[in-house]
């Protein structure tokens, strides 16, 4: 298969992830400075909105470390192309609520950490509780 190198890889930034000690005093923290909850997972996870983008802010309380997440059309085509390139595979691919993750390095050992929609985006309840996810079709 010939890569379209001219296609750019990264759609767009999806989140920028936080690890959080508890998840209600931090989004109480993060609500203070102005940021509406838009989903919550129990007392794991929870997503907040950045008013001029449809990127988030996540928060969650199990042992990742602080995460600026890439969104790709596809995570394993997106690993081949990344390592194609001269970067290396560090983690995954993993699967994940939404779809699939990875983390990977550039040639500069920077962290490219991505992921895909291939499960569909959460869905939620009147009151932002994860119910599933949507049809990613």
């Amino acid at each position: 298969m010939t890569e379209n190198t001219s296609v750019p890889l990264f759609r767009k930034l999806d989140c920028y992830s936080l690890p959080v000690e508890n998840l209600d005093s931090a989004i109480t923290f993060y609500g203070k400075l102005g940021h509406q909850l838009i989903w919550r997972e129990g007392n794991h996870a929870a997503g907040l909105r950045l008013p001029d983008s449809d990127a988030e802010i996540v928060l969650h309380t199990d042992n990742r470390p602080i995460e600026t997440y890439f969104l790709v059309e596809s995570v394993t085509e997106a690993i081949e192309r990344i390592k194609n390139a001269g970067g290396k595979l560090i983690n995954g691919p993993l699967e994940i609520n939404v779809g699939l993750y990875a983390m990977l390095h550039d040639p500069w050992n920077n962290p490219l950490v991505i992921l895909d929609f291939t499960k569909g985006i959460l869905e939620t309840d009147s009151e932002g509780n994860v119910i599933g996810n949507q049809d990613p079709t």
